[in-house]
């Protein structure tokens, strides 16, 4: 396969801003779940879970999402019209959390937490390939910033939450946290629309050049499995978001129950864990794109191994909460570059399709994370949660190690 051959004229009339409204609805996407993150510990007191239940819902999302995930990018790929998917996606995404707050029962949290991983397999499948077909030569970093979105509500929403629960109950701040989501869909809805119509009646937009149909499309998704660099990036990124899933699931839990934290200082350690991710994300994008993905991937997470062996050291102690800044740091900054690298070696037009499959793979880890931490937090004690981490983004890192490069693709 040959590189894209895109001009520099063609990139030059790209206007940043669709980079930042679409990074705003990221933030959307990854506000619900990190507000979640937060409640669990009170859902889970007022239900009576134990970690292996609490575990199980977070699980039951992220396999939801790992099956819907891949016929959702093959859907993607076959759809014109992405600003609809997106403001789509957004939605599903925020309308289960609103039925939770009405929920009193542990299946109801269970069918919610679906609804919520069939929801949101639409916005990266579309948004990711979109960004990265509109930006070729700056792929790396304008995946940061699409990555800053999500850590910026990955930060704030716990931060935010965390104040509201002072004053507020869990199910008073579910409801209210509808509102923005119903905007920034209308945002997106509204600003993207204008740009399809634009482009469509010029005859350079994606439904004139990106769509495939029937025949082509499947063969195409065919060829695209047999790419052992995709192959070998999904198996893992799923490590990787093991590590991640069990992470953000377990360390609220392990703030509030052992340390004692309240929920305003729990919120406001997440901050720091996502704000570090949210301020290295651009850098590793530059540096991706002018030094290799695969340099960043590997320095990125062999320094996440290594911070959290610390931590499991400096459980209790003070120096827990800047070894969990530090981890942000080294941990989310890689999100956007194996993106980066995944699309540089896929067809421009089969964009969704192998994204679906990335984020398929990655619900699998997501799903198996939370559960095997849990288990093992409630046969050995909440520190055993964390040496199980250090060990998946060890091997995570395996695999990125023997990854191809591969060369990039065209339509």
């Amino acid at each position: 396969m040959t590189a894209i051959a895109t001009g520099p004229d063609a990139i030059r009339q790209r206007s940043f801003r669709e980079v930042w409204v679409v990074s705003i609805g990221h933030a959307l996407t990854h506000w619900y779940p990190a507000t979640f993150f937060l409640l669990l510990p009170l859902i889970g007191k007022e239900l009576g879970l134990n970690y292996s239940e609490i575990g199980s819902i977070l699980a039951c999302q992220y396999a939801a999402g790992a099956i819907a995930n891949i016929p959702g990018g093959i859907f993607v790929d076959s759809v014109g019209r992405k600003g609809i998917l997106m403001a789509l996606s957004l939605f599903w995404i925020g309308f289960p959390y609103l039925l939770m707050s009405f929920s009193h029962a542990y299946w109801m949290l269970l069918a919610c937490a679906t609804l919520v991983g069939i929801g949101n397999n639409l916005w990266h499948p579309t948004a990711i390939p979109w960004l990265a077909n509109r930006f070729p030569e700056r792929k790396g970093l304008v995946m940061a910033f699409h990555g800053m979105g999500g850590n910026l509500g990955d930060a704030v929403a716990p931060l935010v939450v965390g104040a509201l629960l002072v004053s507020f109950s869990w199910r008073e701040v579910v409801v209210a946290n509808v509102i923005p989501g119903i905007i920034m869909s209308a945002l997106i809805l509204f600003y993207l629309g204008r740009i399809y119509t634009a482009e469509t009646r010029a005859g350079t937009g994606e439904s004139q050049h990106e769509r495939l149909k029937g025949k082509a499309l499947f063969s195409s998704f065919a060829t695209l499995l047999k790419s052992r660099t995709l192959v070998m990036l999904s198996i893992g990124s799923a490590f990787r978001a093991m590590t991640q899933s069990a992470l953000m699931t377990f360390l609220p839990l392990y703030l509030a129950r052992e340390m004692g934290y309240d929920y305003f200082w729990v919120g406001a350690v997440m901050f720091a864990l996502q704000a570090a991710g949210f301020l290295s994300a651009p850098i590793a994008g530059h540096l991706s794109d002018s030094v290799g993905r695969r340099q960043i991937i590997l320095s990125s997470m062999g320094m996440t191994a290594v911070v959290l062996l610390f931590m499991t050291f400096a459980g209790g102690t003070s120096a827990f909460v800047f070894l969990v800044a530090l981890l942000g740091f080294f941990l989310f900054s890689v999100r956007a570059v194996l993106q980066a690298w995944l699309l540089d070696a896929t067809p421009r037009n089969m964009g969704g399709s192998a994204i679906g499959i990335l984020f398929g793979t990655q619900a699998v880890g997501q799903a198996i994370g939370p559960l095997c931490a849990g288990m093992l937090a409630d046969r050995y004690g909440i520190m055993s949660a964390f040496y199980f981490l250090a060990g998946t983004i060890v091997v995570a890192n395996f695999f990125v190690f023997f990854t191809p490069m591969g060369r990039e693709a065209k339509s």
